[in-house]
Formats: C-alpha cells, structure tokens, sequence
C-alpha cells in the first residue's frame, strides 16, 4: 500500500467516526524530504524541501486531538495546535492557516527553525507513548506546509489596522521581537516606527540563520507586509549612538519604546592567539556569509571573508552548527567541530547536528582549545587542543567537563570561528540613564516586559540572553499588549 492509498483508507475512517487512537499510533511518522548530504555541499538552497499534501495530511492524522492540549503548554506564542492540525486533516490548509495567524506572526519562520523537539513537541502525547519526542507528531513541520501553502498561493492578508490614535511607538531592532511588536502594535492604530542598526530588516533571521535554513525571500515577505500595514523602517540607524532612548521621546515625540535589540557582542575564550588573522567570531563569520552574500563571491558579491581550506568551530550551539555548515559551502576541505562536552550535552537541535553530520563535519567532542597557533605572518595555522572528561554537574544541570591533564594535540587549520555565545551589547545600557541592568547587562524587566522606565519596553535576547526566535516573538505579544494599555491611558 502506498502512502495515498493508506491516506485515502484512514480518511475514510476519520469520516466514518471509526479511527481509533490505535490506528493513529501506527501511522508512521513522516520524514522530512531533503537534499542529500553530498548535493547541497555545494549549493545554499533549502536542505528541507518540505512535505507533501499527502504527507501532511497523514502527518496530521496522527495527532490525537487531546483535550488538554499539552503540546500549547510548550509553545511560547500558544498556537491552538490540535485545531490547526485537525483542518490539516481536513484539507482546509487556508482555516489552518488562519488558525496559526491568530498566535503567531512568522509560521514560515517558526515552522523551520523553532526548537519544536524542546517545546510543542516535548510534551505531545504520542512521543510519550513510545517514549521517544522523535516520534511526536511533527508540529513544526506542518505548520511549515501550512505557511508554505499559502505563501504559493499568494495568500498574505494584510491585517487590519484600527483608526488613527496620534500616538507614536519607536521599536528598536527589527528582528522576529520586533516585528511581532511592530504588527501588534500597529494594529491598534498606533504611529509605529522600526529603527535597524544594519542596512537590511529582519535582525538574526537575516544576519545569523543561513539562507539553507531560512530562505531570506521568506522574511522579506513578512518586512513588505509591515510596510503595507503602514509601519515605517528607518535602517542604518544604531540605537545609543544615531539618536538614545531620551531623544527618540523628548526630541522625536515618541510616546513609548521597545527595545528589541537582541545579544550581539560575541564572546571569547581569552586564550592565545585569538588576535590572529582567521579568527573569526561567529556573528561576524555569519553576517558576512548571509546578510552580505559572500556565499556568491565571484558571482557578484565582494565580501571579504576568508576563503579556507581547514576550519575550526568552537562551540555545540545552533549558532555553531550554522557556521561549520557554512564553511562546507564556502569551499572548506575539512570542517572541525570542537565542543567541551558530549553529543547529549550539546545544545544545538538534533537536526541540526544530524545535518551537520551528513555533510561531512568531523566532530570533535570532550575537546576545549588551549590556544590558537599562528605562522610568521600573524596568520592562523593550527589550534591546540585540550582532552576533557566530563564531572559532576554543574548549574546549568550538565555534567561540567573537566581537562585531562597532559591530553594536548594539535589540528592543522587556517581558519578558526569562536561560536561559544552572545552577550548584550553594552551600549543601549551606556546610553540610557535609569534603565535597570542585570549583572549581564541584559534589560531587566516585569512580567509586561515593561523596563525600570516609563513608556520603554523590552524583549528578546537583549532581556533573555541568547535565546530562540519564538521566544523573542513570545516576548513581542506581550510586551505589544501591554504598550497598548499603556497608551490608552497616556
């Protein structure tokens, strides 16, 4: 039996009232279709090609449609899971889709690099039925078909904005946070304004996620429908330093802010050699691959970066697996992935390292650099290495890696990125008198992400730390309500 002739069985009894939990646990689930690991070594196209209908819909089939709705209890935004999936199975991809909008404003995004194996899909039923979240119904990925769907069909209904109110909200980072808070907040008829630090929207979805994991036509979409909605976008503005938090409101009469300007300083390890020429750290690496195209070097771009042969990514993050998947298609021979702790520690997504493994990345696990080697010409040329052997936990709730003494070894490379985390740029904290700071420098705020001063409001990385793109969105929702409260009583 083929995959349509079992949809067609298993439909028949949906309708017929007759499909019982145990036809649903034994549906198989649906992999993802994909480029081969060899293929898109040498491409930046889309390593996920997305389902089928039939896929999709078989997919959807195997969701229980649990009353309690655990899977809404991971979701940051609280999408109405079950009822979209239930449409899913009905073929009304477009009540689908409305249903998803009426949370979230970025399914095709969140559909593709949202931690679901961590959220939605930790607590669904049928992954604890066979004790395993990889056979969870796979919720981001229909909610990817849905997005998807209605992207072919055209479908982009520009959401409606209520009569002029006079009020005028600055929204500092136009990233998914801000976004959310642009959209929110606009519908309530407010004067709404998104101020960009780089020369393109769309912060960490433009400038961090790589384009064979986020095509940037998908967040252009979303940027052009903000402007249909009559939200203006001033780039090239660095808030702190083009104009502070006080001239936005004293001089430029702004009523409130949100300050959504994400975690962008990198951070180091503070070992030898991190000065060499072909140190990069990961943000700088990334920007200059996705925001500035030097994936087309030759081919119209002219973005400096190093074009190596051997590549060293120190971190086990997402952010790593982009950069070490990025050298593969910039040309690297041989790409090294040092992490100090295990496979089951690494904080990545399961895909992700999947991926990063398929395409050819040799992973170097309970290893931390001890310094950085250089040649003659201040140029990187290897890296010292350091064994580690895990201890007892620590407070992150991970077994702390502890070194081996006398394991060093050295790996031949020319190229050396630093992804081991992101911490607040200093500069919104510098230039803001009175807004209150945690010992990190992120913005301290309430349960409204409402900061210590009136009318500014703050979310995503520069309050959470590194984060995930739904969180920051999660925190948009809120704070967007909450400006809007705040502005009907100002």
């Amino acid at each position: 039996m083929n995959d349509q002739q079992l949809l067609d069985e298993l439909l028949g009894k949906h309708k017929a009232g007759t499909l019982k939990p145990a036809d649903r646990y034994n549906i198989p689930p649906q992999a993802m279709p994909q480029q081969d690991g060899v293929t898109r070594r040498s491409n930046v196209s889309e390593v996920a090609t997305g389902y089928t209908e039939t896929q999709a819909r078989l997919e959807a089939l195997r969701c229980l449609g649990c009353k309690n709705a655990p899977c809404m209890e991971g979701c940051p935004v609280r999408i109405k899971i079950k009822d979209f999936i239930a449409q899913i199975v009905e073929g009304d991809f477009q009540k689908a889709l409305d249903i998803i909008r009426e949370n979230s404003l970025l399914p095709a995004v969140c559909g593709r690099v949202c931690p679901q194996e961590v959220q939605c899909q930790l607590p669904c039923t049928v992954g604890k039925k066979f004790k395993d979240v990889e056979k969870s119904v796979s919720i981001g990925r229909l909610e990817r078909f849905v997005a998807d769907w209605g992207r072919k069909q055209k479908e982009k209904s520009v959401p409606p904005v209520a009569a002029a109110t006079g009020k005028k909200v600055a929204i500092l980072g136009a990233g998914p946070g801000g976004i959310v808070v642009a959209t929110d907040v606009r519908r309530a008829g407010h004067d709404v304004t998104v101020f960009e630090a780089f020369h393109k929207p769309g912060g960490v979805m433009v400038y961090g996620i790589p384009e064979f994991r986020l095509p940037k036509a998908i967040v252009q979409e979303e940027i052009e429908g903000l402007k249909k909605m009559g939200v203006k976008i001033v780039c090239n503005f660095v808030a702190g330093r083009t104009k502070t938090v006080k001239d936005l409101m004293e001089k430029e009469g702004f009523d409130a802010v949100y300050i959504g300007v994400g975690a962008g300083l990198p951070m180091f390890m503070n070992i030898e050699g991190e000065h060499l020429i072909g140190v990069y750290s990961a943000n700088e690496y990334l920007t200059r691959a996705n925001l500035m195209r030097a994936y087309d070097f030759g081919k119209g771009a002219d973005t400096p970066i190093a074009m190596s042969k051997r590549v060293a990514v120190v971190g086990g993050g997402n952010v790593a697996m982009d950069a070490a998947r990025t050298a593969v298609r910039l040309g690297a021979e041989k790409v090294y992935l040092i992490y100090r702790r295990s496979e089951k520690e690494m904080p990545a997504r399961v895909e992700e390292v999947h991926h990063a493994k398929e395409e050819g990345i040799e992973f170097h696990l309970l290893r931390n650099p001890k310094r950085i080697i250089g040649n003659a010409d201040g140029a990187v040329c290897g890296i010292e290495c350091l064994k580690y052997e895990l201890g007892e936990p620590d407070a992150s709730g991970r077994r702390r890696p502890v070194p081996i003494e006398g394991s060093e070894f050295t790996i031949d490379v020319d190229t050396v990125v630093v992804a081991i985390g992101n911490g607040a740029n200093p500069l919104i904290g510098q230039t803001t008198q009175g807004l209150t700071l945690n010992k990190w420098g992120n913005i301290v705020v309430d349960e409204n992400c409402k900061t210590s001063l009136d009318g500014v409001y703050a979310g995503g990385d520069i309050v959470l730390g590194a984060a995930t793109v739904i969180l920051a969105m999660g925190q948009g929702r809120t704070a967007a309500a909450a400006i809007n409260k705040y502005l009907e009583t100002k």
